[in-house]
């Protein structure tokens, strides 16, 4: 069977349509502007003990707030996490069957699937996403952040990957972002880097999510597509860790104890 161990070949071969492409849309003065759900703004940072992943609630379509409860950073196994910036409709269903893939082959092979397996499983997915990518109505531009068991006691076992629109992957050193909210908080995280009193790798829990939470606040300020801390309706950014004991999330709690006394 040579589909065996790989979801996305068995999908294929039972005839599921796994590729996310539209018919070709042609341009004219009589076509409406089809408008899409869109997401952002998500980062990740490798901290003193694995990877932080935080993402912005709201999800807009056009000038308009579509939604502000929109959930961008996505579990997919135990241990590896994708965070989205684009499409949501797009990225749930790449999570999705990300998620499965993973599944799949664990039980099929009786083994994890190796990191290199994962980034190649999601770089299939953006090359299949290419033609509405192209059309400008499907984008997604994800990260990928995991936590490496097999390589922890080497180096630091947080990984994070960040991801053209054809599939490349690139490995970040210490942090990625992705989404309009990035290009203002992008810099001050470099420099937090390099100049800050506490480098990004030496920083605990608690003050790597103080950080991401305070750049997630500064982003609200210059773009209007990213949300803040909304403290009428209590609604907070998602924040997960990726660490030796796997996906945690932050609660509304810790979230609301953090706001209250450092980011307000």
């Amino acid at each position: 069977m040579e589909h065996k161990g790989d979801f996305l070949n068995l999908l294929k071969a039972q005839g599921a349509q796994i590729q996310f492409d539209l018919p070709e849309i042609q341009a004219n003065t009589h076509t409406p502007r089809l408008e899409m759900a869109e997401g952002t703004t998500v980062i990740a940072m490798r901290y003193k003990d694995g990877v932080l992943i935080a993402g912005d609630r709201r999800a807009t379509m056009g000038t308009s707030i579509l939604y502000d409860r929109a959930d961008k950073v996505l579990p997919i196994d135990e241990y590896s996490v994708l965070a989205i910036a684009g499409s949501p409709a797009i990225a749930y269903e790449m999570a999705r069957v990300l998620e499965h893939s993973f599944q799949y082959f664990r039980r099929s092979q009786l083994q994890e699937l190796s990191v290199e397996g994962k980034l190649r499983m999601l770089s299939r997915l953006l090359r299949d996403n290419l033609p509405m990518a192209l059309q400008g109505i499907g984008g997604v531009i994800p990260i990928f952040a995991l936590y490496d068991r097999h390589h922890a006691e080497e180096e630091s076992g947080g990984k994070i990957f960040f991801y053209d629109v054809l599939g490349a992957h690139f490995e970040s050193a210490e942090f990625a972002t992705s989404g309009s909210g990035s290009v203002w908080i992008r810099g001050v995280l470099y420099y937090l880097n390099r100049w800050g009193e506490n480098k990004l790798l030496d920083m605990d829990e608690h003050q790597a999510t103080l950080t991401v939470l305070r750049l997630l606040d500064t982003a609200s300020e210059y773009d209007s597509a990213t949300s803040g801390f909304n403290p009428k309706s209590q609604i907070f950014p998602t924040v997960k860790t990726i660490t030796a004991q796997g996906l945690q999330d932050l609660t509304t709690e810790r979230l609301s104890e953090i706001y209250t006394q450092f980011v307000d």
